[in-house]
Parts: structure tokens; C-alpha cells; sequence
């Protein structure tokens, strides 16, 4: 069958993978690809959302703090209890992970986690929408930033030898952290990362490659071309020849599989630089169980797959930081349905070679009625901007953080010291 233009401009089947790059950029770095110009050294970001608000006290428990149980009479996970599977796996006498998180203590032993808790955003918005956009932005209350905090990253620090990879989201959608003029790319699958033709075959796909190196004139030519150029660099890498390894064993969940296929990219050394993916289901408002039940599982499924990536990478990991971070927490007291409301501060993780672990970072502010913020959630003393800072600054080797956090002015002096100096 002969494969015209009109064909391909009428067919609502025919499907690009979406690449946010301008065509001269994308052509410079399949060059630069071709020319063996990726480094294997150079650091990484993995950054990890948690969708819907974690249970920070469930998630890393206060057991030291007797208001704790005061205030979650069904729900709160016991304390550290030796031979009690169900109990809190003890991090430093006072703080605690939850049974779901127990494959992070080995990291946390090692020294290559670390937990900062009370940790989030200055605005006191409840909105799921409005708290993610926040921290996706890095401007808390300001929702006319057209931008992304790791987008800003990238535009400041410019790479000429950046491949089309440099920034890569496995999202349905390019999430808002990476929206902006710097060159970005979404997938969910990388399989399914080129053109995708209905129910069309082979040939389509190649007469549409044939098509767009005709010289055509619109302005699909220069983008589509470009492409193509991407497709087939990722083809000839082909990171699915690279399987788990060092026994790494993924959840069979989409997180779980999102994380592998991240693991599969840095293999390939494509470049990298930045990967992103999420993770939902932590919108607890009832069941919310303690030490087993739905937040339980939903810990499990997110610790067991960090945990895989981490041993996957083996050695990879020493320039690696994964970093997570979530909207905001919950409240304290627990509800009448047994879960917990939309709160405030809640804890992020951090790991990886670069990463000072062995401890849990920030000011406690306590869970007496007195030192919760409105009267009701855990108080922040950790702006979550801080954080990033720290990782932007001693990871990555940013050198204009106010252009990353616009409005904001961090200081050194405010770094928890998460990231090796």
C-alpha cells in the first residue's frame, strides 16, 4: 500500500511520543550521543512524588513523644518492641520506621538514608492541587510560576553535550516540575517510545520516517525528524537488555516497573540527569490501619521498589541522590472513619551514596496541643525549599540557586547537611 502524506494528517491513530525539546537541541545531542560523550559520571537526581499527602508520624513514628498515642488511639503503630513484627523498627530512641518501611533500615544503618522530618511547605493551603503545584514550582502561594523547580535547574546549568535524555519523567504526562523551556521528555514505558500507529503496522511507522526526511515543509518537519533521531538512539542503547541485577527483586506494581525502567535508562547511559516518577494511593482519609492495612501496603510497595532500585544500581548509586517528597502530611488525630485528614508537615527521604544518612534530620516541634500548627497538624521547621537547595547546590552543582527558587533566598546555614560537603 502506498503511504501518502494525507494518510498520516487524517489518521487521529498515528501518535508521537512527546519530546519538550527544540529540534537544533535534540540534533546537537544525538551527535554528541553518537560521539560518546555521555559520562557515566556525572550526578543524577532521581526525584520521587508521593501523591495524596503521607502519613509522616505513620510514616517515620515519634514513639518518643507521648501525644503520639494520645491522639491516634487505633491507628498508631506501636512502639519499638523486641520479637513484635508490628511494633516500630527503632532508628535513634526516639524516632521509629514503619513495619512497611522495613527494608529501609539496612540503607539507613549504612549510612545512605536519611529522613528529615516536619518538613514542608510554608503556605497553609489543604488543596492536593494547590499544595503539589506548590512544591512541583518550588513558590509556595504563587501560582502564576510558569515553570518548574527542576526545569529551572536545567535551564541554569546549561549542558551543550546534554542528550535528548538529559531529563526524563515516567508519567502519563510531563509532570509540573519539569514544565518549562528546558528539554524534557515523558514516558510510561519505554517500549512504547516512538510512533505509534493504531492499528496500523511496521510499515506505517516506517513510512512515516520516510515521510518527514523528504524535506517536508510544515511545521511537523524539523520536530518529527528530530524525533526520530531520539527514537533511534534509544533503540540502538536498548536499555531493556538490561535486567535487575545484584538480586534486586522490583514490586510488580506500575511504581515498581517505572522504577526498573529508570534504573534500565541510567544503564544505558543515555544521559540522565534528572528522572522523575510518582507514586498515589496516600490520601488516607479512612481504613488507614497501623502497622498493617492500607497504608501498610501502600509503604511496602514504596519502600521494597526504592529499595530494588537502590541495589539494582549497586555502585551507580554513589553518585546518585533519590530524593522524595510529598504535599503535605496529615493531621494527628485520627478521624471517626480511622483515617487521618489533610495536614501540614509531613517527612521526606533521602538516599544514596552522596547522601549523609544515619540520622533523622530537623527540629522536633512536638505533638502537644500547644506545638501543632492550628491546633491540629504537625508544625513545619523545615521549609521543603531548603532541602532542595541542598541537593541543587552540593549534588548537583548548581551555582545560581536563586534562579531555581525564585523568592526565596536559601542559606547555606539553613542546609540540613543531608549531602556530603
Amino acid at each position: 500500500m502506498a503511504i501518502t502524506r494525507r494518510f498520516f494528517l487524517k489518521s487521529s491513530g498515528v501518535a508521537m511520543a512527546s519530546l519538550a525539546a527544540a529540534p537544533s537541541f535534540l540534533r546537537r545531542a544525538a551527535l554528541a550521543q553518537s560521539a560518546g560523550a555521555v559520562s557515566k559520571d556525572h550526578p543524577i537526581i532521581i526525584a520521587i512524588f508521593q501523591r495524596g499527602a503521607m502519613d509522616g508520624i505513620s510514616a517515620v513514628v515519634p514513639f518518643g513523644d507521648r501525644a503520639y498515642y494520645s491522639a491516634r488511639p487505633q491507628i498508631a503503630v506501636p512502639q519499638p518492641k523486641s520479637g513484635d513484627a508490628d511494633g516500630a523498627i527503632d532508628l535513634d530512641g526516639f524516632f521509629g520506621l514503619h513495619p512497611g518501611l522495613a527494608s529501609f533500615k539496612p540503607l539507613y544503618d549504612q549510612g545512605q538514608l536519611a529522613v528529615v522530618h516536619a518538613v514542608g511547605s510554608p503556605d497553609n493551603t489543604r488543596s492536593h492541587f494547590d499544595a503539589q503545584d506548590y512544591m512541583e514550582s518550588a513558590t509556595p502561594g504563587n501560582k502564576g510560576t510558569g515553570d518548574g523547580w527542576l526545569n529551572r535547574y536545567l535551564q541554569a546549568k546549561k549542558d551543550p553535550k546534554a542528550t535528548p535524555f538529559r531529563a526524563v519523567s515516567f508519567t502519563s504526562n510531563l509532570p509540573r516540575t519539569l514544565l518549562g523551556p528546558a528539554p524534557a521528555i515523558a514516558m510510561t514505558n519505554i517500549s512504547d517510545f516512538g510512533v505509534r500507529a493504531g492499528q496500523g503496522n511496521n510499515q506505517v511507522a516506517k513510512g512515516f520516517e520516510e515521510l518527514y526526511s523528504q524535506g517536508m515543509t510544515d511545521v511537523l518537519h524539523g520536530t518529527g525528524k528530530e524525533a526520530f533521531e531520539a527514537i533511534k538512539m534509544l533503540k540502538k542503547a536498548n536499555p531493556q537488555q538490561y535486567g535487575a541485577g545484584n538480586g534486586a527483586a522490583y514490586p510488580r506494581s506500575p511504581f515498581g516497573q517505572a522504577l526498573l525502567q529508570i534504573s534500565q535508562l541510567i544503564k544505558a547511559n543515555v544521559g540522565i540527569e534528572v528522572a522523575f516518577t510518582d507514586v498515589g494511593g496516600w490520601d488516607t482519609h479512612a481504613n488507614q490501619g497501623s502497622s498493617r492495612g492500607q497504608l501498610a501496603n501502600r509503604l511496602q510497595d514504596f519502600s521494597q521498589g526504592i529499595t530494588a532500585l537502590y541495589k539494582d544500581l549497586g555502585d551507580r548509586m554513589s553518585n546518585i541522590v533519590i530524593l522524595t517528597m510529598t504535599e503535605f502530611g496529615r493531621t494527628i488525630k485520627q478521624n471517626g472513619s480511622g483515617g487521618t485528614d489533610h495536614g501540614h508537615s509531613s517527612c521526606l527521604f533521602a538516599l544514596g551514596g552522596p547522601v549523609k544518612g544515619g540520622k533523622v534530620y530537623g527540629k522536633w516541634p512536638g505533638l502537644a496541643v500547644e506545638q501543632l500548627y492550628e491546633g491540629r497538624d504537625l508544625a513545619l521547621t523545615t521549609d521543603f525549599r531548603d532541602v532542595f537547595a541542598e541537593v541543587a547546590a552540593r549534588h548537583l552543582g548548581s551555582q545560581n540557586l536563586n534562579s531555581i527558587f525564585p523568592g526565596f533566598t536559601p542559606n547555606p546555614a539553613n542546609f540540613r547537611g543531608i549531602i556530603r560537603a
